[in-house]
């Protein structure tokens, strides 16, 4: 399986280092997965909110899961997810590749990214909580859980909850007993604060 998650100027640093390391675990573990930074059009030196600079060495293709962090809408700022949203070129492609992918998940204002590209309509999903106002116009079903589960759609709250996203994908796609493991040798207390759609 491979895992891409999607970067960009002005991403929130902990909405990507957060899963990476979790996937990085999961990967060397398991020998199943695979996970790579990427830019929107091959590889990127990135920029993050808080100045962090860091290297997507690929670009986005077409993996089994696809990953959208968020960072910089709540205050629409210079960079970031308020501002590819407004740009329309990253939505759009992620509307034209969500159909082909397993699945598709996001954290924080990520949910937003996912919400431009019409992905989040009807369905149950959540975001940062003080971006639940701005989310809803999206026509979410919106829930207040850390990490909401809709099969295909995997979407997280505010900036750390993406490492119990990561968490809760390893959990589905590799095993309950590799996620408690991962979480151990992090020295990580795992936030169960879960909704999954019924089957």
């Amino acid at each position: 399986m491979r895992i891409e998650m999607l970067v960009f100027d002005g991403v929130d640093e902990m909405d990507v280092m957060g899963p990476f390391e979790v996937w990085s675990h999961a990967a060397a573990r398991s020998g199943e997965l695979e996970v790579v930074l990427v830019g929107l059009d091959g590889p990127v030196e990135v920029t993050g909110m808080h100045g962090l600079q860091f290297r997507a060495p690929a670009g986005l293709g077409t993996p089994n899961g696809l990953f959208v962090p968020g960072g910089g809408w709540l205050n629409q700022a210079e960079s970031g997810a308020w501002v590819e949203a407004q740009r329309g070129v990253l939505p759009a492609r992620l509307a034209e590749l969500a159909p082909r992918l397993d699945w598709i998940s996001s954290v924080c204002t990520g949910s937003m990214l996912l919400g431009e590209a019409g992905l989040v309509k009807g369905r149950p999903a959540t975001t940062n909580r003080n971006a639940w106002e701005d989310f809803t116009a999206y026509g979410p079903e919106l829930k207040q859980n850390r990490v909401v589960d809709d099969g295909t759609l995997v979407t997280a709250g505010g900036i750390t909850a993406g490492i119990d996203l990561a968490f809760r994908i390893v959990e589905r796609e590799l095993s309950p007993e590799l996620a408690d493991r991962i979480a151990r040798s992090m020295e990580y207390t795992r936030d169960r604060d879960l909704y999954v759609s019924a089957a």
